[in-house]
């Protein structure tokens, strides 16, 4: 199971892309491999559930300062633009602990929907 997380991790890497422009460069993602691209916005003081995914792994890029993020038993305060793989069924939360909205953008790995998630803690009484 942790080798097919792996390769998850390793073929998504593989067809990430970069082309380097006059004016800067861009990096394209493998959109076809995506079960869903969103930019979730978190509100000051708010929480996501602690939770994970069984048919999902996910691919974060964090667009504004003022998180903080949970991966495992790893805790943290991501830098803008910092992007993070988390693989299915792996723990994982985000916080806002800035005075503004902090946003990320989040690619799905692997055919899911929004039942595919199992919660270990959430502060609104969700299950």
């Amino acid at each position: 199971m942790a080798s097919d997380k792996n390769n998850d991790l390793e073929n998504f890497r593989k067809e990430i892309q970069e082309d380097i422009r006059p004016w800067g460069k861009f990096r394209s993602f493998p959109h076809k491999q995506a079960g869903s691209i969103k930019i979730i916005t978190v509100e000051p003081g708010g929480t996501l559930s602690l939770q994970y995914h069984h048919r999902r792994s996910e691919f974060w890029i964090v667009l504004d300062k003022g998180l903080e993020v949970t991966v495992g038993d790893k805790v943290w305060q991501p830098e803008k633009n910092e992007e993070i793989f988390i693989t299915r069924e792996t723990p994982h939360r985000l916080r806002c602990i800035g005075r503004e909205h902090a946003r990320i953008m989040e690619i799905w790995i692997g055919h899911s929907d929004e039942s595919d998630i199992v919660r270990l803690e959430d502060e609104y009484g969700r299950s």
